[in-house]
């Protein structure tokens, strides 16, 4: 039988569109979709049907509205496949997607998970309207590589690796004026770049209020042993003890994110199937650049 590993993206997967069908047909996923409404005191399906992107895009709408999609394309697996659901034997989930990860696994309930992504949103941000900065993937480079740019740009201002997404793909966090003096030592390197559409400098020191924030919200809730392993952003190692996961979580919003370390640790464990769950197919693509031949199922919001 095969080893199974649930995935869930972080913010940047969001899409206008996502989870209209299934409020429509999965009668779990409408009532995701109305129990958040009540949660957050909007109407979170009508900005994911309808936006503008503007509003979905936000980093306090678009965390939550990944949160419940990402759960409601889960209701859809367990709606025609509940064997393939109870047989998966691990998880993960990409920055925000940590939390819907978490979730799935038992940590955290529905209502509590959505009351702290929300605050993590609101949180991270005020962080960047405070200090304003950015992300950039950095393609076709090793880490050594951007590590030196990080390091060659510092005295414009603070600039970081982010994430580590795949082999020669990784996010950098920072400034505004160290990612523009980055972009002109990428070019010279042979890489290239991309800005991406988030609002802060995220998984960076300039988080750091977040974490405070994170830690406050994260007190109020109870968090559970998960009833598999959810690999931590962190560390990229498997967690089930409520309290390590909790640390892990506020240092995740200052740390970058370990994804690659993350698929290598789950394919070394066995893992030899894995289903992305959310809009778009972002993470099964990043997977194949570890693995060509992994086996990952997308299951659309």
């Amino acid at each position: 039988m095969a080893q199974i590993a649930f995935l869930f993206p972080g913010q940047g997967a969001q899409a206008i569109g996502m989870g209209a069908g299934l409020y429509e047909t999965v009668p779990a996923a409408r009532q995701l979709f109305d129990d958040a409404a009540k949660i957050l005191g909007y109407d979170l399906l009508a900005v994911c049907t309808n936006g503008p992107a503007d509003k979905l895009n936000a980093t306090d709408v678009s965390q939550s509205a990944l949160y419940v999609a990402s759960l409601a394309a889960l209701e859809s697996l367990r709606s025609t496949a509940p064997q393939t659901a109870a047989d998966c034997a691990a998880t993960a989930g990409l920055s925000l997607g940590e939390y819907t990860a978490l979730t799935f696994a038992g940590a955290l309930d529905f209502e509590d998970g959505l009351r702290v992504v929300q605050a993590r949103g609101r949180a991270m941000q005020a962080a960047a309207d405070a200090k304003p900065g950015g992300m950039m993937s950095v393609l076709g480079l090793e880490r050594f590589q951007v590590e030196s740019i990080c390091d060659e740009v510092g005295p414009t201002g603070l600039i970081q690796i982010a994430n580590l997404l795949c082999p020669g793909n990784i996010a950098v966090s920072g400034e505004r004026a160290a990612l523009t003096a980055a972009e002109r030592l990428i070019e010279s390197k042979g890489g290239r770049f991309m800005r991406l559409a988030v609002a802060g400098a995220f998984h960076t020191a300039l988080m750091h209020p977040v974490d405070h924030e994170l830690g406050d919200a994260l007190a109020e809730v109870e968090l559970k042993p998960p009833h598999i392993p959810v690999w931590s952003n962190v560390d990229a190692q498997p967690h089930t003890a409520p309290g390590e996961i909790r640390d892990l979580l506020v240092r995740q919003v200052v740390s970058p994110v370990l994804w690659e370390d993350t698929m290598r640790g789950l394919l070394a464990a066995g893992t030899d199937k894995f289903y992305e769950f959310g809009p778009g197919r972002v993470l099964a693509g990043l997977l194949k650049r570890v693995l060509r031949k992994a086996d990952c199922t997308n299951v659309a919001a």
